[in-house]
């Protein structure tokens, strides 16, 4: 996965690779060069007196070091662009596949392991990329070209690079072989942590309310503890690896000194020869050992690129059609024919055989008990989730067989848990409606029941939102959600349990506005709360993912013995209280 991922995304970024491999190619050629000239300056210059050698060998020498490093420069530089070209361009496809995702897919892989996955993954990628751009010519060349220019040097002596490569090679092989699944674990670990600490940020007030902060920090400081060993228990074999490196190192260039000392003694080898057979070694040791580096590397970037992979290789259950209908969301309709939906590999099915109409300018309530599968049925409606059995109509025309982004421009969808997100509160009315003009917005406002409490605001349309909305209170957030809904003016309106935040006279005052504000419209709304719905057309009783009751409030009290258990446990909890 990783060698795929890396051909498809550095594609864009060949021209830059070019570079990296051309600048890299002038620095090792000079670095091959300079031990060569080297020993002619101690064999001619030093040893025979002609200062003349010196100098001008030594300009050389000079001239070629500066060329290196303008090279070296020049080279880091151009592999850093094509690294961060490529993490950009893997954010954006993370991104841009997991918006296509549906519920069941965020569901299956979980917001914490996405983050992971576009941040710390795409990271460790990004990495190998720039080390293996700067190292990509270097190391074969260094390697290959100190071979043939040691044995040129002296041939005798080669013997001590066939040993020395070799046992490096094996002694790290055997350390990265057991990286391989402590990164593996890491990042599985890494997930966890992000997990624990998302639970606590969100909800840091249910934690204080039930006194929990001693709980809750040993329960981090638990998965805390299990990266750090894991990070630890590969950091020792990371430390190991680059000991093991200079051991091979410095034994090796020992065994050329002594080996050599008896050849110059003989007078088979000169000095000069020697230090640069010396040099050589070393430039082909330091390129094994950037191999060594890059290998070490490799492990954990293997083991991200494949959890990058499975997500860009992730096919949303709920997909465009191929050939999409053209005809465009009219009267907003919505008929549900038989349709049921079971999470795979479930035993028993979320909803089944669910039938009914929701017609233009009436209102459809759905109410139900914990569990019943209402919230289940809103995602059937605007196509997060689809339905497994039978099929969802918009106006006559199965939802699969129009563009997601036709169906979801035509409804309004107020969730059960009301997200603002950070920017102001112009900028969240706007969000379904960009070009919605200050009047609209607080036309919204009024059908809201929001205009008072957002001309109390500092800065009023302009007033600051944070994250998730938390600087405002839940019900005022939720006002500002069915505002954003109605600036959008959409055929189908869904309202999942969406005025249960709202005192009973705002309550009231809102349904009385939105039923004037959406006329020609179809309203359909969840309800735990039984006096938001006496008004509806319809009612739809729902009991373990089936539709036990259906028709007005007046005719389900007579009909529907389950309706009547909601209202009185409703009546009773109000007489309680």
């Amino acid at each position: 996965m990783l060698w795929k991922l890396l051909v498809e995304y550095l594609r864009p970024h060949r021209q830059l690779l070019i570079a990296v491999v051309v600048f890299q190619l002038a620095q090792s050629i000079a670095s091959l060069y300079l031990p060569t000239l080297n020993a002619d300056i101690i064999d001619e210059g030093v040893a025979k007196g002609n200062t003349g050698v010196i100098l001008n060998l030594g300009g050389l020498m000079l001239g070629i070091t500066l060329l290196q490093i303008v090279c070296s420069i020049v080279a880091v530089y151009f592999a850093a662009k094509a690294a961060m070209g490529l993490g950009r361009d893997l954010r954006g496809a993370i991104f841009g596949r997991v918006g296509e995702f549906s519920e069941q897919e965020v569901t299956k892989f979980g917001a914490p392991s996405l983050i992971t996955r576009s941040t710390n993954d795409v990271q460790q990628v990004q990495q190998l990329v720039l080390m293996s751009a700067t190292m990509l010519v270097t190391a074969p060349m260094l390697s290959i070209g100190g071979v043939i220019m040691a044995v040129r040097q002296d041939a005798q002596l080669s013997w001590l690079i066939a040993v020395s490569v070799p046992v490096l090679l094996i002694a790290v092989g055997l350390i990265i072989t057991r990286m391989v699944p402590l990164f593996r674990k890491m990042q599985k670990r890494i997930d966890t942590v992000n997990r624990v600490l998302r639970e606590q940020l969100t909800g840091i007030r249910v934690v204080r309310a039930f006194v929990r902060e001693d709980i809750e920090t040993a329960r981090f400081a638990q998965a805390n503890e299990d990266v750090t060993d894991t990070a630890l228990r590969a950091g020792r074999l990371m430390a190991l690896a680059f000991p093991t490196v200079m051991l091979v190192l410095n034994v090796s260039s020992v065994a050329v000194i002594w080996f050599g000392s008896f050849r110059i003694e003989d007078g088979s080898m000169q000095v000069g020869t020697l230090i640069a057979f010396l040099s050589y070694l070393m430039q082909i040791l330091m390129s094994v050992m950037m191999a060594t580096f890059m290998a070490v590397m490799i492990p954990r970037a293997s083991v991200s690129a494949d959890r990058i992979g499975e997500v860009l290789g992730t096919e949303s259950s709920v997909r465009p059609p191929k050939n999409p209908r053209s005809s465009a969301v009219r009267r907003g309709e919505l008929e549900l024919r038989d349709a049921g939906f079971a999470y795979p590999g479930a035993d028993q099915p979320v909803l089944s055989g669910i039938s009914f109409t929701a017609r233009a300018g009436q209102t459809t309530a759905i109410i139900g008990s914990t569990g019943s599968g209402k919230t289940t049925l809103v995602n059937l409606m605007p196509r997060l989730f689809d339905a497994t059995t039978g099929s969802v109509m918009i106006d006559g025309v199965d939802v699969r067989e129009l563009h997601p982004d036709l169906l979801w421009g035509h409804i309004g969808l107020v969730p059960q848990r009301p997200y603002l997100f950070s920017g102001t509160v112009r900028s969240n009315l706007q969000y379904g409606k960009p070009d919605a003009t200050e009047d609209e917005l607080w036309a919204a406002l009024d059908i809201a029941q929001a205009r008072d409490f957002v001309e109390e605001m500092e800065g009023g349309l302009d007033a600051p939102i944070s994250q998730g909305g938390t600087n405002v209170s839940g019900g005022q957030r939720q006002r500002l959600a069915i505002a954003r809904a109605l600036v959008k003016r959409p055929e189908l309106y869904i309202f999942d349990d969406s005025f249960s935040s709202l005192d009973t006279g705002t309550d009231a005052r809102l349904r009385q506005a939105l039923k004037r504000s959406t006329a020609g419209a179809t309203l359909v709304i969840i309800a735990q709360r039984v006096s938001s719905i006496v008004t509806a057309d319809q009612i739809l009783v729902l009991d373990d993912g089936r539709i036990v009751g259906r028709g007005t409030h007046r005719e389900l009290l007579e009909t529907s013995e389950t309706y009547r258990e909601i209202v009185s446990s409703q009546l009773a909890a109000e007489e309680t209280v």
